[in-house]
This record gives structure tokens, sequence and C-alpha cells, in this order.
């Protein structure tokens, strides 16, 4: 069974505030996320890992990959 994080946990994880992981998930361009309820909202360890590797960079002027959406992984 995967480990899911609550909003708080998965942002301590990624060194976050969890207003920014709330913001990801309106605007796009975060890690993904699983929604149980319509408050119930959790985060998988392997989702945060993939997304902290994605956002990698070697200097400033890297080019990011656009972001998928939960729906085209």
């Amino acid at each position: 069974m995967p480990t899911l994080f609550t909003t708080c946990e998965a942002a301590r994880y990624c060194h976050l505030s969890p207003r920014t992981l709330e913001k990801y998930r309106v605007v796009g361009g975060g890690p993904s996320y699983v929604r149980l309820s319509h408050r119930a909202i959790r985060y998988r360890q392997e989702d945060l890992d993939r997304w902290i590797d994605e956002n990698r960079r070697r200097t400033t002027s890297d080019v990011a990959a656009p972001s998928l959406t939960a729906g085209q992984r």
C-alpha cells in the first residue's frame, strides 16, 4: 500500500507551505494528488518524489518541461 500524506504532511515533505500545494491544486503545476472525498486530499509519496525529480534544474536558464495534469500521467 502506498504512503499517503495529508496536505500539511506533503508540504513539510517538500519544504513548502500547505497553501502552496492548495494553490497548485487550483492552478496546476503541482504534484498529483488523490481525492478520497470532498475534504480528504492525499498525496502519494511516490508522486511527490516524481514531481520533485521532474523539477530538478542545473542552472537558472534550464527550461522547465511542460507540466502534465493528473489525468495525463
